[in-house]
């Protein structure tokens, strides 16, 4: 069985993080269960909704699952709820992660803060957290970084000393897996295989264009603006290529901005070029949605339990680093 300080750090068995793409309980209490880290995405999620969240979590696994915010917006509020409610594994991403140290800290809870820079990593150093998250810029969803992860790893494990490494961006498989442990990292951290995990709560139109896009069909930067300027990668759409085609327009400047073409589950309007993803209960032009997913998608062949990703995964690593005598 893999192991690595990181495990034991985070009370798992396999050094594999589900990257915080749903708030989920089915999907993160599947990939706990299987010995690895899941996590909520709790960073748009009501204040009030995430003691329910966790709790519901709490019935299906007695294993450790994490939490997840990104600091684009203020989270002390959606903190502070998730700590009460006895989360104890919190990661963070996008924004200065100091002035959420305090409470972390009183909590007792192990930090991971996601960098996409060296710069990110030593800042995330200074405020004391416990692991460095080092994106590659491969990665789907929310992406910072600028450098492959290839390269990226190495240098921030260099630069992390004793601080555990997780490595994100592009892996998807037990070879991904193997290889960034033998950079140094104490772990992986998946985002687009567990978009395949029939646990997760994503769209079937969403699912299966991430099931046909191959290494070369996401695009970064992507239109997905409206509400939060960020920088994504996406499953290149016709509405992607149309965009791109056009020059990439700034907001204010594209085809149909700010028509509703889908509506969430309880009602709400989407409008066209919001970062929004389709959750299964969406209805409308999924296809002119933000299909977050990073160039690993053209790893991602079919749809399997959670469980089966997190086990597979782990096999393979196992042989690659077993043939070739290398072990983490």
């Amino acid at each position: 069985m893999l192991r690595t300080a990181f495990c034991t750090l985070a009370g798992i068995e396999v050094p594999i993080v589900q990257a915080p793409i749903a708030a989920s309980p089915a999907l993160a209490a599947a990939v706990a269960a299987a010995g690895a880290l899941g996590q909520l995405s709790l960073s748009w999620t009501d204040p009030a909704a995430i003691g329910p969240l966790l709790r519901e979590t709490a019935t299906l696994t007695d294993r450790p699952v994490g939490v997840n915010l990104v600091l684009e917006w203020p989270q002390q509020g959606r903190l502070a709820a998730a700590l009460e409610a006895g989360a104890r594994i919190v990661s963070t991403f996008w924004g200065d992660p100091a002035p959420y140290a305090g409470q972390i800290r009183a909590a007792g809870a192990l930090w991971l803060h996601a960098a996409g820079s060296v710069a990110e990593a030593e800042e995330a150093l200074a405020a004391g957290v416990d692991v460095i998250v080092a994106q590659g810029w491969e990665a789907g969803g929310h992406v910072r970084s600028e450098v492959a992860t290839l390269a990226l790893v190495p240098r921030i494990v260099d630069l992390a000393g004793t601080v555990p490494v997780i490595a994100a961006g592009g892996i998807a498989d037990g070879r991904g897996l193997a290889a960034v442990l033998c950079l140094g990292a104490a772990g992986a951290w998946v985002g687009t295989r567990f978009l395949a995990a029939l646990e997760m709560p994503a769209h079937d139109r969403y699912r299966a264009a991430v099931l046909a896009a191959d290494v070369g069909d996401t695009a970064r930067p992507a239109p997905f603006s409206v509400s939060w300027d960020g920088d994504h990668r996406v499953v290149r759409t016709p509405l992607v290529r149309a965009w791109e085609e056009a020059g990439r327009p700034a907001a204010g400047a594209r085809v149909g901005e700010g028509e509703v073409v889908a509506h969430a589950g309880d009602g709400r309007p989407i409008v066209r070029y919001h970062y929004a993803s389709p959750r299964d209960d969406v209805t409308g032009a999924i296809e002119e949605l933000a299909l977050y997913a990073g160039q690993s998608a053209g790893l991602v062949h079919r749809l399997q339990p959670a469980g089966e990703i997190v086990r597979e995964l782990v096999a393979e690593a196992e042989d690659v680093l077993e043939r070739r005598g290398r072990r983490p």
